[in-house]
């Protein structure tokens, strides 16, 4: 599947029932376009199977939450419609989207509680994220825009607003010649990338940002499982910029990204060593089995 994202062949679930990609739309009074009433997941089928799909569902109905509305769509609809699209585009390794939001209705202001909530999952192949940067190491910028205090925006919720700083940091990097760019937090600390978690490796141990103001992904959480069950010790803190000059390694997780090493940061370098390619490989295994 190629060419613009809708001006393709295939079935998109929308609102309970398989529709043409290209019948797939909106109004354009619709709440979300306008105030940013969206949340979504990002997901990856490997061989017919979307990796932990049911937390995916469950996080979508967590953030829809966050920023108050309830999807009329059961977690076992869900999984289902996801399963249904999968099979009528004949995917097999995809990259599946899930997205809620507040339509067109009879409010159109600020306030959107009358208008009905909707719910599309669409999937396509997607391959990696960062391209080579998969296997030679990406090289990341550094945003000028922070990760907000969680007392200013549900930090915690996978919602389409809050990747509007994302958009613009990750523009400026590839403006750089960079795959992305790594944000810091209000505060000042290591936070994440545009659209994935960050790690660090030092003497052998792994260091990560905690993620009280930023998405706490489910790659990152597979990942640090997966550190725990070898005994490797996590530290899950706040990092201060100036440490980067004392890390040995880095990669970054996330569904789309899967897990990436990084190469460079702004001027700090990193070695693809051998902690990485492991973590790279076993999770290229984990979501195949």
């Amino acid at each position: 599947m190629a060419g613009a994202y809708d001006d393709r062949d295939g079935k998109i679930w929308l609102d309970g029932e398989l529709v043409e990609w290209r019948d797939a739309n909106i109004h354009i009074l619709s709440h979300a376009l306008h105030y940013a009433s969206s949340v979504f997941e990002g997901e990856r089928a490997y061989g017919g199977r979307i990796f932990k799909s049911r937390e995916h569902s469950e996080r979508l109905h967590a953030s829809a939450r966050m920023i108050d509305f309830e999807i009329p769509w059961t977690v076992d609809q869900i999984e289902e419609a996801k399963q249904a699209v999968l099979e009528a585009n004949g995917l097999s390794d995809a990259y599946v989207r899930a997205v809620a939001w507040r339509g067109a209705g009879e409010d159109m202001g600020v306030a959107s509680a009358r208008n009905p909530v909707r719910l599309a999952i669409a999937a396509w192949e997607w391959g990696n994220y960062y391209g080579d940067a998969k296997y030679e190491g990406a090289k990341l910028d550094i945003s000028k825009w922070k990760r907000p205090s969680p007392e200013t925006i549900p930090s915690h919720a996978k919602a389409a607003g809050l990747y509007m700083i994302c958009t613009m940091s990750k523009h400026a990097a590839e403006a750089r010649g960079c795959s992305d760019a790594l944000m810091m937090d209000y505060r000042g600390y290591v936070a994440e990338a545009t659209g994935a978690n960050i790690f660090f490796v030092k003497d052998g141990e792994v260091h990560t940002p905690k993620p009280d103001c930023f998405l706490d992904g489910i790659t990152r959480q597979t990942v640090i499982g997966m550190l725990k069950d070898r005994q490797i010790k996590v530290h899950e803190r706040h990092i201060l910029p100036e440490e980067l000059a004392d890390f040995e390694q880095c990669w970054l997780t996330g569904t789309a990204a899967e897990v990436t090493p990084v190469g460079q940061i702004g001027d700090w370098k990193f070695e693809v060593g051998d902690l990485t390619r492991e973590v790279v490989e076993s999770y290229e295994k984990l979501v195949r089995e």
